[in-house]
């Protein structure tokens, strides 16, 4: 009897046991949602990932299995990237039609624990915050992570990889940065996007926020030019 109960107590800890191995996720589902429902400048058709809600769903339940056992740095920040974008759009079909994410979760919408993963249940703002720019710390995540409104950047119409990484968050950051409806920049002067303002530690942790723009700018700042911020238009990208 005591070695009956000695191999069950083992199988049951094989299955439920927290530090349980998690093989990296097929991102590819959400792959094909993203680059048949949203066009190459960010526009998302959200009806569209309604009628295929269902797919949407399996692709979050092997998000929500748990990350990925593996000491990839880019495999982790492509999933939790992933993860951020694909809960965000299932957030405003929740709640479909909406003009705004802002309309949703009493204003807000970004601490509202929604996102389980594993054996945890998650805000977006501690996605981004506590996982994303504490753990994998890059100011590009800000041109990555997409809030589904109009100022936003982009949701990229494929999804992240651990091979695709870093060579498209160097591309979302080219986009919108030199994208005249998020920034109007000159050599002597530049209204640009209210990111910049609101995470300016991030963009000036290696220099001026001038130097960080001209990086991936085509018009490239002066040292004295005269930065302003635009407000914000938090309509649906849709």
């Amino acid at each position: 009897m005591r070695t009956i109960l000695l191999f069950t107590f083992i199988l049951f800890s094989a299955f439920t046991s927290p530090n349980q191995n998690h093989p990296p996720v097929d991102h590819s589902a959400w792959d094909a949602l993203l680059r048949k429902y949203v066009s190459a400048s960010g526009v998302v058709n959200y009806k569209g990932i309604r009628a295929e809600k269902a797919k949407l769903q399996a692709y979050l339940n092997k998000l929500s299995a748990g990350v990925p056992s593996t000491n990839s740095r880019t495999e982790k920040m492509a999933f939790w990237i992933n993860a951020y974008n694909a809960f965000t759009v299932k957030l405003i079909l929740d709640n479909y039609p909406t003009s705004s994410i802002t309309q949703l979760k009493g204003g807000k919408p970004w601490d509202a624990k929604f996102v389980k993963i594993g054996s945890q249940t998650y805000s977006l703002n501690q996605i981004e915050h506590e996982i994303l720019r504490k753990q994998y710390f890059d100011a590009r995540l800000h041109f990555v992570l997409v809030c589904a409104a109009q100022s936003c950047p982009k949701l990229l119409n494929k999804a992240y990889t651990a091979s695709n990484l870093y060579a498209e968050m160097d591309k979302q950051a080219r986009y919108f940065i030199n994208n005249p409806s998020k920034n109007k920049l000159s050599a002597s002067a530049a209204q640009v996007s209210k990111l910049f303002d609101w995470y300016k530690d991030d963009f000036t942790k290696k220099g001026s926020l001038i130097s960080f723009i001209n990086k991936y700018s085509n018009v490239k700042l002066g040292s004295g030019a005269k930065v302003s911020y635009l407000s914000y238009d938090w309509a649906l990208n849709e």
